[in-house]
C-alpha cells in the first residue's frame, strides 16, 4: 500500500503517475475524506482540551467546597461528544484505508508510458531466438497429444481452468521444480521454505492481493457463522514468504533476505485477459 503521506503532499502528481499505468485515482473523493478527517480531528482535540480544563476546575471547586454539578455535567457532555467524534473519525479512517488498499504501486520513473506491450522498451537481449523449419505447436497441444495433460479429467475433478498431469509430463514438472530450488539454494544462496498453502486475510492484505484481487482468490470459511474467518489459498509463494517478516523491523545485518519456495498457484483469474 502506498504511503498516504505521498497523496497528502503531492496528490495531483501521484494521480498523474498512476494515470500513466491506467489507474484513475478519485482525487476529489480523497480530498473530501481528508478534509473530513482533519475537521473531526481538530474538533476532537478541542473537546479533549476543554474536557481536561473542566476536569481541573472540578478539583479546584471541590477544594473550595463549591458546587461542581454543572461542571461535571459539562464534562459528561464533552465525553459523549468525544466518543461520537472518535467513532466518526474511525469510520473515515476505514474509508481512507479501503481507498488506499485499492491504489496500485507507482510505476518507476524509468518505465515508458504505454497502453500495450507494443509500447515496451527493450532494455537488453541475451542470445538469439531459435528459428524452426516447421510449425511450432503450443505446449498445451503437445502435452495433450502425448497424453500428459488432461484437461477433461481435471474439469471433472475440480472444474474449469485446472489441469491434470500424468506420466512423463508429471515427472518433468517435478524435475523442473527440483532444478529451480537446487539452483536457487545451491548456487545463488537462497533459503528454501515450505510454506502454508492457506493463509489468513491479513497475509493477503500485506502483499496487496486483498481487496483488489478477491474475486480471483479461492476462499474457505473457518468456524461458525458468528466466529467465521475467511482463509485463502495462495496464488504464489511470494505471499507466504513476504509475510514471514510482517509486522517486524528487520535488522540491517539480516539483509538482504533471499527466500524461495515452490508452491501451487491457486488463482481463478476471473478478471484476466483470457
Amino acid at each position: 500500500m502506498l504511503d498516504i503521506q505521498l497523496l497528502r503532499t503531492d496528490l495531483d502528481g501521484i494521480a498523474k503517475r498512476l494515470a500513466g499505468r491506467g489507474f484513475q485515482l478519485d482525487v476529489e473523493a480523497f480530498r473530501a475524506l481528508e478534509n473530513e478527517r482533519k475537521a473531526i480531528q481538530v474538533k476532537t482535540q478541542e473537546w479533549q482540551a476543554k474536557r481536561n480544563q473542566s476536569s481541573k476546575l472540578i478539583g479546584h471547586a471541590k477544594a473550595k467546597g463549591e458546587d461542581v454539578s454543572a461542571i461535571m455535567a459539562e464534562v459528561a457532555s464533552l465525553s459523549d461528544e468525544l466518543k461520537a467524534g472518535e467513532a466518526r473519525l474511525e469510520a473515515v479512517q476505514v474509508k481512507l484505508q479501503h481507498m488506499m488498499l485499492n491504489v496500485p504501486n507507482l510505476p518507476h520513473i524509468s518505465v515508458p508510458a504505454g497502453k500495450s506491450s507494443d509500447d515496451n522498451a527493450e532494455v537488453r537481449r541475451w542470445g538469439t531466438p531459435k528459428k524452426f523449419d516447421f510449425e511450432v505447436k503450443d505446449h498445451v497441444d503437445i502435452g495433450t497429444n502425448l497424453g500428459g495433460l488432461d484437461f477433461e479429467t481435471a474439469a471433472k475433478l475440480a472444474g474449469a481452468r485446472f489441469t491434470l498431469m500424468r506420466g512423463a509430463i508429471a515427472r518433468l514438472h517435478r524435475a523442473i521444480a527440483q532444478f529451480m530450488l537446487d539452483t536457487h539454494t545451491q548456487i545463488h544462496g537462497y533459503i528454501e521454505h515450505y510454506t502454508p498453502y492457506i493463509v489468513n486475510s491479513e497475509t493477503l492484505l500485506g502483499t496487496g492481493q486483498l481487496p483488489k484481487f478477491k474475486d480471483d482468490m479461492f476462499a474457505v470459511r473457518k468456524g461458525g457463522a458468528e466466529a467465521a474467518e475467511d482463509l485463502y489459498l495462495i496464488s504464489t509463494s511470494e505471499i507466504s514468504l513476504t509475510n514471514t517478516v510482517r509486522g517486524e523491523i528487520v535488522p540491517l545485518d539480516r539483509l538482504p533476505m533471499k527466500l524461495t519456495a515452490h508452491t501451487p498457484c491457486f488463482r481463478s483469474e476471473a478478471g484476466s485477459y483470457g
